[in-house]
């Protein structure tokens, strides 16, 4: 018996588990089969910092909340987003501020999977660098100023918002405000600090005496047009009939509207007169300024067009005889060769047609005798580009393609001659966000010789456009700004097979956006183009919603603006005036002489005076020459202006509009004024 009883034990213990399992089996069967009804992604609210990694977790749930077994879950960035990358773990990798969505899909055989879009903001890493504008060397006693700091991250993002902690060495001496009034209390030296995080920037003032004689301004009685910039210069005079050097005056105007800055350069917005002050602690000086209108407008007519209504057009490209254009499209892998000799009557005469979905850019060397086309969209994945002799303007011929290491897609490409290197091609890599540099000397057998990437990950970097002067070439680098190269000019020692870095600009392209956003649409976009002229270079921004299910790639409707970036130091440039469309975006842009033209997306075709200094808001003082809706009822989408750019030659503007085709514009002479 003492064998046979712990065998009963076990055997009743058995058969309860048993009772026990069958019990519960109907139990698991059901939550096996029951639907998944939601997604739940931990964390609920999701902020990702750049360089930092975030993970996500996730839990297919039913109607109840309770967890459903059996389910894949996948995550995946949805499409055309920049800002950010997620892995099949979950592990999300933040490249630029913005917003990142994400997919999280829960799968179940035999069942419809279950969506979550997660939206994710994306925030610049910690706090690298402060910088102060003014940034005051000497300051009177009683006199106060107040301080403008710019925080960035180590990879230089606008880290907009942040609060600064402010330290005077000598309170005593130098005052500071929690807000940055900075305030002269009695001579002597100190030094302003500006914190956040662990960013630290010192500056080192000295307060001298307030006993001057005399404050005087120049110009006194400036008269300009408005646009014009007027720099006004201040002299001090103490006491004893010395001159102040080195003080920074507090600026201000009325009424009206313009702008002053810290420098005293003053521009005004409309007509008027104004009076412009310099404040130094008690002492002031005041200049009246005449403002008369600028008086730029000029009409502008269609001289002739070309519609077309089975494809969505691209770029167009002049070759250098001013004859032939080559037309590309957006959807038919097609490049037409119009014959433009007659403006009034442009004539397709032939057409070559390549291997994509996509064709976003062509264009012609400098001396005429070889057409690059980029490819997009390749139903073999080889996209590249493809090379064209064009001896015959009107007839090119296939010479050669370029796919290796750009098969992924190109989506702009620049040809640039340099008389010590040769004929280059600079492109766009889709794939990895690259510069790829390739030789074309000869274009039946082209050389790559260079490849080149902002230093970050490749979540985020994207490099879309590319302008080649003087052996700089400006790249537009999306969610990384404008980025300036040497590729022969020599400053930094480059060429086109060993490009070098020459400085950055980057800005808060989160506040950009902000407005496209407001709808409720997620959108992309970023710096987009760039033109080099004088010592601006102009840059565009082109934000658009994302395409949802369905939809067609291009919206109806763009935004984004135009800033002018002083290159005058080109290794400092700093942002000095914008153009924000009321209506539309800023595509493409081309210069000639004083006068911008601009394909503006939904606003249409527009021409800027760009003469003179630039400094403000360019819109606002009345800048725009010409505006034209290049559409028409035969178009591809009839009546609806979504134009692409626009290329000057021998005074006629050759406008390419998505929906409608090829329009040729020529913008008339000024009116006479009214007496």
């Amino acid at each position: 018996m003492s064998r046979m009883r712990p065998l009963i034990v076990r055997l009743r213990t058995a058969s309860r588990h048993a009772v026990t399992g069958l019990v519960a089996l109907p139990t698991l069967l059901a939550a096996w089969q029951s639907s998944v009804a939601r997604v739940v992604v931990t964390p609920a609210s999701p902020v990702a910092i750049i360089g930092e990694p975030l993970q996500l977790a996730a839990q297919a749930v039913d109607s109840a909340g309770r967890v459903v077994s059996g389910v894949t879950i996948r995550f995946q960035r949805t499409c055309c987003i920049f800002e950010g990358g997620v892995d099949e773990k979950g592990i999300v990798t933040a490249g630029a501020p913005g917003t990142l969505v994400v997919a999280v899909t829960a799968i179940v055989p035999g069942q419809k999977p279950v969506i979550t879009l997660v939206s994710i903001p994306i925030r610049p890493g910690p706090a690298a660098t402060i910088s102060l504008d003014p940034a005051p060397v000497r300051l009177l006693a009683g006199q106060s100023l107040l301080l403008h700091p710019s925080v960035r991250s180590a990879r230089n993002d606008l880290r907009a918002g942040d609060l600064i902690a402010w330290r005077s060495s000598a309170p005593a001496v130098a005052r500071i405000s929690p807000d940055g009034n900075l305030v002269g209390v009695a001579p002597g030296r100190a030094v302003i600090t500006a914190a956040s995080g662990n960013a630290r920037e010192p500056l080192s003032v000295e307060v001298v005496p307030a006993n001057l004689r005399s404050v005087t301004i120049a110009p006194t009685t400036p008269s300009v047009r408005t646009g014009d910039v007027v720099c006004f210069g201040l002299t001090v005079v103490d006491a004893g009939g010395g001159e102040v050097a080195g003080l920074t005056p507090t600026w201000m105007f009325a009424p009206g509207e313009g702008q002053i800055g810290t420098d005293g350069g003053f521009v005004a917005y409309q007509p008027g007169t104004y009076s412009v002050t310099a404040l130094l602690g008690p002492k002031s000086a005041t200049a009246r300024v005449t403002v008369r209108p600028r008086d730029v407008r000029r009409p502008a007519s269609i001289v002739g067009s070309l519609i077309l209504n089975k494809y969505q057009t691209s770029e167009v490209w002049l070759h250098p005889n001013g004859t032939v254009a080559y037309l590309g499209t957006l959807d038919g892998g097609k490049v037409y060769t119009i014959d433009v000799g007659n403006p009034a009557s442009p004539m397709i005469v032939d057409s070559v047609v390549v291997n994509a979905r996509v064709i976003n850019d062509v264009m012609a060397s400098e001396d005429g005798k070889v057409l690059v086309i980029t490819r997009e969209g390749a139903d073999n994945r080889k996209n590249g580009i493809a090379l064209f002799t064009i001896d015959d303007p009107l007839h090119p011929k296939f010479a050669a393609e370029f796919t290796d290491p750009v098969t992924s897609g190109v989506h702009s490409a620049f040809i640039n001659t340099q008389a010590k290197y040769g004929r280059f091609v600079y492109l766009t890599d889709d794939g990895s966000g690259r510069l790829v540099i390739a030789n074309i000397d000869d274009p039946a057998h082209p050389k790559l010789v260079a490849t080149w990437q902002v230093p970050r990950t490749e979540t985020g970097r994207y490099l879309h456009d590319i302008d080649v002067k003087d052996g700089l070439l400006y790249a537009s680098y999306l969610n990384d700004g404008l980025v300036i190269l040497d590729v022969g000019n020599g400053i930094k020692g480059g060429s086109p097979s060993d490009p070098q870095f020459v400085s950055q600009f980057k800005y808060d392209l989160v506040a950009r956006r902000r407005l496209a956003e407001a709808g409720g649409a997620t959108v992309i976009g970023g710096t987009h183009t760039a033109w080099r002229h004088k010592n601006y270079v102009f840059i565009g921004d082109e934000i658009i919603p994302l395409p949802g299910q369905g939809q067609p790639l291009i919206p109806d409707r763009a935004w984004g603006g135009l800033q002018v970036i002083d290159v005058s130091d080109i290794f400092h440039p700093k942002s000095v005036a914008w153009y924000d469309p009321e209506n539309g975006g800023v595509h493409n842009v081309w210069v000639v002489g004083d006068t911008l033209y601009m394909g503006a997306a939904n606003a249409g075709f527009r021409a800027f005076d760009i003469s003179g200094e630039l400094k403000g808001d360019l819109r606002a003082q009345d800048r725009e020459i010409s505006h034209v809706n290049p559409v028409s009822p035969k178009g591809w989408k009839p009546n609806a202006a979504y134009t692409w750019g626009v290329v000057v030659k021998n005074g006629l503007a050759f406008v390419p509009d998505i929906n409608s085709g090829l329009f040729i514009i020529r913008i008339g002479d000024a009116r006479p004024a009214i007496p």
